[in-house]
């Protein structure tokens, strides 16, 4: 597996980030171990957490999938070997919606001793927090920095205009930046104003920018949970374009005429339509992981790559 700059920061990461949401809920212990052990056997990484994972589930409160991480890490003795993200400032239980001075020093240390290591990779702002000063949270941010518990930050569901006027407020004080933004981001857009909650759609505004300053975009939610494939999946109502049916049918197309599924061709698409954008897997078995990684085989011509993204005819 191939891997790229993480933005400006000299660190080489894998072109697939394995997501881990489930780790640890839904999906077992052992299983996340061999989901785990397959994805470094691949060549892979860099491996995506949060604190917050998963306290949506039913009888899990968050906390799990860093848990089960920092277990297998101990096993494996493999720290060495792989490059750890996680993210803070949405609610879980115990700790509210925020990112204060005192919530980002609290939650790095309580990640920190769940994934039982020194330093966390790659830590990031889950949402953006517009009632604290980003002077406060950025200078929390750089103190974690300077003292060894983190080493790169990045921001997630931000607006282009806040993760521009963040990483002001670090130049002019000459602290570390965001390097990398991980939002909302697939082959199909939805309709334009829709929200998702929590969750903010990587715009073609974020998208530019990140091209001009060199800010490595990761796609979540890429695959829209198999509504591309899975007949039992549907799409999200925001999702229901004429356009984007269109698109669909473009899509199905080329995977038809290349012999191969649909998630590869997506998951190709996104590493090889730009070279800023790192997708994120996910799986809850070792077929679907396998599935995933068959998509570094997958080869893209510029002239199929501009045809997928040829809006002329929508």
């Amino acid at each position: 597996m191939r891997k790229i700059e993480l933005g400006k920061t000299g660190e080489k990461v894998s072109i697939l980030c394995l997501g881990t949401a489930y780790f640890g809920s839904t999906v077992t212990k052992d299983v996340s171990f061999d989901l785990l052990d397959r994805y470094l056997y691949a060549g892979g990484m860099f491996i995506d957490t949060a604190n917050k994972y998963a306290c949506w589930v039913p009888g899990f409160k968050g906390g799990e999938s860093e848990t089960v991480i920092g277990e297998w890490l101990k096993k494996r003795n493999n720290r060495s070997n792989v490059f750890i993200a996680s993210k803070m400032g949405l609610p879980m239980s115990g700790t509210e919606r925020g990112l204060s001075k005192r919530q980002i020093e609290e939650e790095c240390n309580k990640s920190l001793k769940r994934l039982n290591i020194n330093t966390i990779d790659l830590y990031y702002a889950h949402a953006d927090d517009r009632f604290t000063p980003l002077e406060e949270t950025m200078e929390a941010f750089e103190k974690l920095i300077k003292a060894g518990k983190i080493r790169h930050i990045g921001a997630s569901n931000y607006f282009s205009w806040r993760l521009a006027e963040a990483n002001r407020v670090c130049e002019d004080n000459g602290w570390t930046k965001y390097c990398c933004i991980e939002q909302r981001h697939s082959y199909l857009k939805p309709k334009n104003g829709l929200k998702f909650a929590n969750q903010v759609i990587a715009s073609e505004e974020l998208i530019d920018y990140c091209r001009e300053k060199n800010v490595t975009l990761l796609a979540y939610s890429p695959l829209l949970k198999g509504a591309y494939f899975r007949e039992d999946r549907e799409f999200p109502d925001q999702y229901l374009t004429n356009n984007n049916k269109e698109k669909l049918e473009k899509l199905k197309s080329f995977a038809i005429a290349k012999n191969i599924g649909i998630n590869q061709l997506l998951l190709s698409w996104l590493i090889n339509n730009n070279p800023q954008v790192i997708p994120l897997i996910a799986a809850s078995n070792i077929l679907q992981l396998e599935d995933n990684l068959k998509c570094l085989e997958v080869k893209l011509t510029a002239e199929e790559i501009n045809e997928l993204n040829d809006e002329s005819i929508y």
